[in-house]
C-alpha cells in the first residue's frame, strides 16, 4: 500500500509539472492556423461574434497562430476559393493549415489546388465533400429564373452587403451561385475540377492522407458527427431537426455524414449538428461532445506531424 501511495504522488507531481511545458505549447503548429468560414459566414462582426465562436482563442491560448478569413457570405465555392488564395498571400507565413466548416472545406479545397505552395493541410469540419440533400431538394423548389428564386437570391445577396459592411469587406456575392454550388452536382463539379483530391469518388469513406499537387504535399483531414438535437437551450436545433429529415442517414441537420469524409477521416460518430461543429450557438452543445476539444487535439495532431 505504501508503495501504492509514493507511485501515486509521483504520477501527481509529472501532471502538476506539465502545464508550464507541454501543455502551453499543445497547438503550437509549425504552421498557422486558418479557420475557413462555410455558407453565411464571417470572420467577426464588430470583434463581438466569431463564427468560430471561442475556437480561436482555444487554439492561441496553448501556443497556435491563428487567422480567421472573411470570404464571400453567398457564392460558389470556386470564387470563394480565389478569394481565399489572394488572402493566404497577403497573410504572414509561408504556409497554412486551412481548417473549413461546412463549404469552408471544399472553398479549401479550392484554394489548395490552386496555391498548393501555401498549404500544409486542409480539413473539413461537417464540410460538404459531396454535396447537401438540403440544396439539392432548395434547388427542386426554387425554378431557375423564376420570380421565387430572384426573391430569395435578393434577400441572400443583401443580407452578404450588410455583412460587408459589418465586417469591411468587398466580396461579391451571389446567392444562387451559392445553392448551385452546394447540391450533389455542384459539388461533383467542384471536385471533378481538384481531381477529387480526398474525396472517395465511389464509397462513403475517407482516402488516403497525403496527396502532392504541383509537387507540393498537402495533407487532408476530417471529422463530423450527426445528433441534430444535441442541446435543449439551443434555438437553432429545432431548424436543424426539421432540415434532417429530408436525409435517409445520419446527418448534422445540413450534411450528411457520408458527404464530410475527406481524406483522413479522424472521426464522423460524434454528436454534433452543424451548429455546434463551430462551438455555436455560443457554446451550448450536447454533454457528449465538446467541439473545442476536437479542434484542439486536430491542432496537436498537426503539430506531431511537423505541421
Amino acid at each position: 500500500m505504501r508503495q501504492f501511495k509514493l507511485s501515486l504522488l509521483l504520477l501527481c507531481a509529472v501532471i502538476i509539472g506539465a502545464p508550464s511545458s507541454a501543455l502551453a505549447s499543445y497547438t503550437d503548429t509549425k504552421h498557422p492556423i486558418v479557420l475557413v468560414h462555410g455558407l453565411a459566414g464571417f470572420d467577426t462582426v464588430g470583434g463581438l461574434v466569431n463564427y468560430f465562436h471561442s475556437i480561436p482563442y482555444q487554439l492561441e491560448r496553448s501556443g497556435a497562430t491563428v487567422h480567421t478569413v472573411s470570404v464571400s457570405f453567398v457564392n460558389d465555392s470556386w470564387t470563394r476559393g480565389e478569394q481565399l488564395r489572394d488572402q493566404l498571400y497577403a497573410l504572414p507565413g509561408q504556409k497554412f493549415n486551412l481548417i473549413g466548416h461546412s463549404q469552408g472545406s471544399p472553398t479549401s479545397r479550392v484554394a489548395a489546388h490552386l496555391a498548393p505552395e501555401k498549404v500544409a493541410s486542409v480539413t473539413s469540419v461537417n464540410g460538404v465533400n459531396k454535396g447537401s440533400k438540403v440544396a439539392d431538394v432548395l434547388r427542386g423548389v426554387l425554378p431557375p429564373d423564376s420570380s421565387i428564386e430572384g426573391g430569395v437570391s435578393a434577400i441572400a445577396d443583401a443580407a452578404g452587403s450588410l455583412i460587408n459592411e459589418l465586417t469591411g469587406s468587398d466580396n461579391p456575392q451571389d446567392g444562387v451561385a451559392a445553392l448551385e454550388t452546394l447540391t450533389t452536382p455542384g459539388t461533383n463539379a467542384i471536385n471533378d475540377a481538384t481531381q477529387w483530391r480526398g474525396v472517395n469518388r465511389g464509397s462513403c469513406a475517407g482516402t488516403q492522407e497525403t496527396y502532392h499537387i504541383n509537387g507540393h504535399p498537402v495533407r487532408y483531414f476530417s471529422w463530423g458527427g450527426g445528433g441534430r438535437w444535441t442541446n435543449a437551450l439551443d434555438a437553432t436545433d429545432p431548424f436543424l431537426v426539421t432540415t434532417g429529415l429530408v436525409f435517409n442517414q445520419r446527418n448534422d441537420g445540413l450534411v450528411s455524414t457520408c458527404s464530410m469524409k475527406l481524406g483522413n477521416v479522424i472521426g464522423t460518430h460524434y454528436t454534433m449538428n452543424h451548429i455546434d461543429a463551430v462551438n455555436h450557438l455560443f457554446g451550448l452543445r450536447s454533454i457528449w461532445t465538446n467541439p473545442v476539444s476536437l479542434y484542439r487535439s486536430h491542432a496537436n495532431r498537426l503539430k506531431n506531424r511537423g505541421l
